[in-house]
């Protein structure tokens, strides 16, 4: 039985709105449901969660819900006549006193105005994600005054980054806030923050969460060039947050296309050692937007992230906007499928030198470390209450399946998006203790996972209902009388 180890992430928008579409999506390989609260109403928001969650459950399957705030991104307002084009050498200046609707071919409003306090004269200015690009010439009170260096068509809303980052927008805005109260609302299950500059960011969405009531992990999307300046930034960032994405859009803009792969392979090794998920995000099938077929770029895009041991892989308007929706995710599949064959996919170093924080982490740690190296083993049974022992388990490269027990709605979705983890409904304390262990085991015989003569390694804790109580490890052989 092949299990693709690598989760997807699809974003929902006009493509892939219809029950049937969402459906097909659900069918192809979707783990993760991502909600760009950028766009959308909270009704449509509320209607594509309640039929993504009814679908998934309709076929058995495990989906989780991300909502991804929209943060500060600093844009332009807006053209009278929508759009311009700019060639290079051209003079252009952004204005905070410009009338918001009437831009032209010399000016545009700026929905930012401390754009204008945080740029000095020679900072490059980077549009639309970078397809045209300024050099702020001189500036005055209310206004950058820039030539072009890269010229290209501008329209209304686009978005502006610095090279080399800086630009001081706190990463929570009264929208985020209104958004993380429909989050908690919604009952999501993960919620990306954009543009945050440190932990201290993300210790703020923590705690608006909380006030909130929600329960959603937080997801730290690593896409202002502050946040990888030094290891000690990155780090912290990582440590104040649940999982990671690499957001490699406004990152790339930021530091540069050049340092990009290397910015990737490290956020995901670091992410990986702190015991979070991580996320690769951003364009990794843009062609696919509008050709049912990916480029070769993009096969080997999405096939090295998969060999950097990513937990997911995330498609943003091709699946929200595109015109091959399913074609993207199937693709998506196949290509994690094909690198997951690799050798260095189930080879691992096991933390050798490392000392252990936690009495489940040990126990999750030297279950992986069993599972790499007893050849009998077929699947482990995490017996979970937060999902905390699997996400652990799967840090550590294996090509062993790592199966969540668990009885908890929340649980259970939130596991789909971490790599090589599948989800099993079940409540160990409706069981008497003795029968637990044969009933875990039974489960994963009728799926067609393990026969008589396997062996499976099982985790649980004395007490079901204790978060971080994980402290027992067993080597069960299937087909004998379990206790």
């Amino acid at each position: 039985m092949t299990f693709r180890r690598t989760k997807i992430v699809a974003t929902l928008g006009p493509a892939s709105n219809s029950p049937e579409v969402l459906e097909q999506l659900i069918l192809a390989g979707l783990d993760v449901a991502r909600l760009n609260f950028s766009h959308g109403t909270p009704d449509e928001h509320k209607a594509r969660a309640r039929l993504v969650r009814e679908i998934a459950a309709k076929h058995g399957r495990f989906v989780a819900l991300l909502g991804d705030l929209q943060g500060p991104k600093i844009r332009i307002a807006k053209f009278a006549n929508k759009r311009i084009e700019l060639a290079e050498g051209d003079r252009f200046r952004f204005s905070v006193s410009h009338p918001r609707d009437a831009g032209n071919q010399e000016v545009v409003g700026i929905d930012y105005p401390d754009l204008v306090k945080d740029c000095r004269v020679g900072d490059e200015l980077l549009l639309d994600d970078g397809r045209v690009v300024m050099r702020v010439e001189s500036t005055t009170a209310d206004e950058l005054h820039c030539v072009v260096l890269i010229g290209g068509p501008l329209s209304d809303h686009k978005g502006i980054n610095r090279r080399g980052g800086g630009l001081t927008a706190p990463a929570l805005t009264a929208k985020d806030k209104a958004d993380i109260k429909l989050a908690a609302e919604m009952e999501l299950d993960y919620l990306a923050v954009s543009f945050p500059r440190d932990a201290a960011d993300m210790q703020l969405a923590r705690r608006l969460r909380d006030e909130a009531g929600g329960s959603a992990w937080l997801v730290a999307k690593i896409e202002r060039a502050e946040a990888v300046a030094d290891d000690e930034t990155l780090n912290g960032l990582i440590r104040a947050s649940d999982a990671v994405m690499v957001a490699r859009g406004d990152l790339g803009v930021e530091i540069g296309d050049a340092e990009l792969v290397g910015i990737q392979k490290k956020i995901i090794l670091h992410a990986r050692r702190h015991n979070k998920a991580v996320i690769t995000a951003t364009q990794m099938m843009e062609s696919m937007i509008h050709s049912p077929m990916p480029t070769r770029a993009e096969v080997s895009d999405v096939a090295n992230a998969v060999l950097d041991y990513t937990d997911a892989v995330m498609l943003s308007a091709e699946s929200a906007a595109g015109e091959y929706p399913v074609e993207a995710v199937t693709a998506m599949a196949r290509i994690c499928l094909g690198a997951e064959k690799h050798p260095t996919s189930q080879k691992s170093s096991h933390r050798l030198g490392q000392a252990f924080e936690r009495c489940d982490q040990s126990v999750a740690l030297a279950t992986m470390y069993t599972a790499n190296h007893f050849p009998g083993v077929k699947a482990i049974i995490s017996l979970t209450e937060s999902g905390y022992s699997p996400l652990v388990m799967s840090r550590i490269r294996s090509s062993v399946p790592i199966f969540a027990f668990s009885p908890h709605r929340a649980t259970q979705a939130r596991a789909a998006l971490f790599r090589g983890v599948y989800t099993v409904p079940f409540d160990p304390a409706a069981l008497p203790p003795e029968k637990v262990s044969q009933a875990a085991v039974d489960e994963l015989l009728k799926r067609g996972v393990v026969e008589p003569g396997d062996w499976v390694i099982l985790t649980k804790g004395d007490s079901y209902h204790t978060i971080g109580g994980t402290n027992t490890m067993k080597i069960l052989h299937v087909g004998d009388p379990l206790v």
